[in-house]
């Protein structure tokens, strides 16, 4: 990091920093925050700051966005890069909050060539430079304990850091020192186990639309990393181990220490 980047990161940190009280109610109100150290609920308000700072919100449809909401929503959208590095969100600026579940109009072209008029509702979306979309009923919904592994601004952007490879496949890039056979082997197995005990109407531990695509796979097992570890390590061990790896945090830990 250059001279100018560390003093404009100063900068940010010093004259737009998330007040304190704000800060800490949106960590007490967001379940998967509890098991932080003081050491990573500093980081992440840091990156929190640098993300209200460097984003640009919209509230879509009418819906005035509060500081609260917005705090709320970077803390999730960072939780994912604490051990990566705020960069790792560089390169798109939106983020569009709707009040609630989105309609989307679009054209797809099937196998065959022929294109296909679709509508479809959404909770959230994202592209590799294009915004990040939620759904604010949806963000208040995933920040309570109630609903486990579920959450909707971390599954969007863990959509952001597969793209950082060119395509959203399910293969972010991997750090140095990580297996690309290990992190192949482990994701594709559960994601083909998934995809079987589906096919044969078998219960699964993890939400079924992890089973729609290797991206949708990743997108998914990244939110019950975070918000639902226990769950995701009893039914996908290797992915769990995978997703440590790369995301070099350790959820469990966090969660039993708490």
């Amino acid at each position: 990091m250059n001279i100018f980047k560390r003093a404009w990161i100063r900068y940010v940190l010093h004259r737009h920093a998330i007040p304190h009280g704000l800060w800490l109610e949106t960590a007490k109100n967001l379940a998967f925050l509890q098991g932080l150290t003081a050491v990573e609920k500093t980081r992440l308000r840091e990156l929190s700051t640098l993300f209200l700072h460097g984003k640009h919100f919209v509230g879509a449809q009418g819906l005035e966005l509060s500081p609260a909401m917005r705090v709320a929503i970077a803390a999730q959208a960072c939780l994912p890069v604490l051990g990566l590095g705020f960069q790792y969100l560089s390169g798109w600026t939106d983020v569009i909050v709707y009040p609630s579940a989105f309609r989307v109009n679009r054209d797809l072209t099937d196998a065959a060539g022929v294109v296909h008029h679709e509508e479809q509702v959404l909770v959230g979306e994202s592209w590799s430079r294009g915004p990040l979309i939620v759904s604010w009923a949806e963000v208040g919904q995933d920040a309570s304990a109630h609903h486990p592994g579920h959450n909707v601004v971390i599954h969007e952007i863990a959509h952001k850091l597969d793209f950082l490879n060119g395509r959203m496949n399910g293969y972010p890039p991997l750090h140095a020192g990580m297996s690309i056979p290990k992190w192949t082997e482990a994701l594709n197995n559960a994601y083909q186990h998934l995809v079987t005990r589906i096919e044969h109407h078998h219960h699964t531990g993890i939400d079924p639309y992890a089973a729609s695509s290797p991206a949708e796979f990743f997108a998914v097992t990244s939110e019950y990393f975070f918000c639902a570890p226990e769950t995701l390590h009893t039914d996908f061990p290797e992915v769990y181990q995978q997703l440590q790896l790369y995301y070099r945090q350790d959820p469990l830990l966090r969660q039993h220490k708490h």
